[in-house]
């Protein structure tokens, strides 16, 4: 299933239900989660955060504290690198790794 097909299926009821299932382990009815199910219900729900939330609202966001200086701590690491985004050619902004040649 594409990102497209993922997203047009997806509401923020469903989001929730999802996110529901994935932390008890189980449906609403009782039926416990497949780990396949368990997997897809996770793929979903980051997908449709990264689509409709902005990052300190999705799910393992992680807050960097700020130096003195007013920098972010890890603020290097924000940059959308090649490794994020294994499927894609060249992600936007990605830095390209750096090829050595063997003498």
């Amino acid at each position: 299933m594409d990102k497209q097909t993922i997203l047009a299926s997806l509401t923020p009821e469903v989001v929730d239900k999802f996110r529901m299932a994935i932390e008890l382990g189980k449906w609403p009815d009782g039926r416990k989660l497949t780990a396949e199910q368990r997997e897809t219900c996770m793929q979903a729900v980051m997908v449709w955060e990264h689509e409709h939330l902005p990052p300190a609202e999705r799910t393992g966001y992680i807050h960097k504290p700020v130096k003195e200086d007013g920098s972010v701590v890890g603020a290097e690491c924000d940059v959308e690198h090649e490794h994020h985004y294994p499927n894609m050619p060249n992600p936007k902004g990605a830095v390209q790794p750096v090829k050595f040649r063997d003498k």
